[in-house]
């Protein structure tokens, strides 16, 4: 170990998550087709492994990280797991507020998983049934639920049921990194975001799982490629 090496990087090194060989073909593909894919891919190479398990444990750790930073989500998503083993519906149902609130989970996130518990419990959300809908179709009936909107339905659909071509445009992640893989002079949003993948199709959910990679890759220069 360098002398200047910290306990805070070794720490860092032992919980980066191995490379996601499961992309490296669709990677190949994207970076054969966009120049500014190759080059940054040929700095930042493979994504992390990152999955959620389908169901409500998914779903429930999904809603969790929303709207919070991703080491306050890992925190959060760490509590959980260590109140409920296995996390389940019925076992989140029995949380008191007291309990959830120490996990992290602010009270409408507390209303929303609860809401969610009994939807899929009642079987007015059919999570089993929504895997076997096209991606349209699964996320609007993800959307049915209260507190899931289209970023969680796009990721739940990205990460448990490992659709190939979801695309996250309201992600500020993504947008901010495919501001600088392209060099624009402003972060694209809406339909500009839209049709800047557009040719990355039937490859999106690879190309937003890059972009993340990016976004937080410290190596990648600022300013486009």
């Amino acid at each position: 170990m360098s002398q200047k090496e910290t306990s805070q990087d070794q720490e860092a090194k032992a919980n980066v998550a191995p490379a996601d060989e499961a992309l490296r073909p669709a990677m190949e593909a994207l970076a054969g087709q966009d120049r500014d894919i190759a080059i940054a891919y040929e700095v930042c190479g493979l994504p992390p492994v990152r999955r959620h398990e389908p169901g409500f444990a998914g779903l429930i750790r999904i809603m969790a990280a929303q709207q919070v930073s991703a080491r306050a989500a890992q925190a959060i998503i760490g509590r959980l797991d260590a109140a409920l083993q296995p996390v389940t519906a019925e076992g989140f149902l029995a949380l008191d507020d007291e309990t959830q609130k120490q996990i992290g989970l602010s009270r409408p996130k507390q209303r929303y998983g609860r809401a969610l518990a009994e939807d899929i419990l009642s079987g007015r959300i059919d999570l089993q049934a929504i895997a076997s809908l096209d991606d349209e179709a699964a996320a609007a009936a993800l959307m049915q639920a209260k507190g899931i909107g289209r970023w969680t339905a796009e990721v739940y659909l990205l990460f448990a049921l490992q659709r190939p071509d979801i695309w996250p445009a309201g992600d500020l992640a993504v947008q901010v990194a495919a501001q600088k893989l392209k060099g624009l002079s402003e972060r694209p949003v809406g339909d500009v975001m839209v049709a800047l993948a557009e040719d990355w199709r039937p490859y999106r959910t690879a190309a937003a799982r890059f972009l993340w990679h990016l976004y937080r890759h410290p190596g990648v220069p600022e300013g486009g490629f």
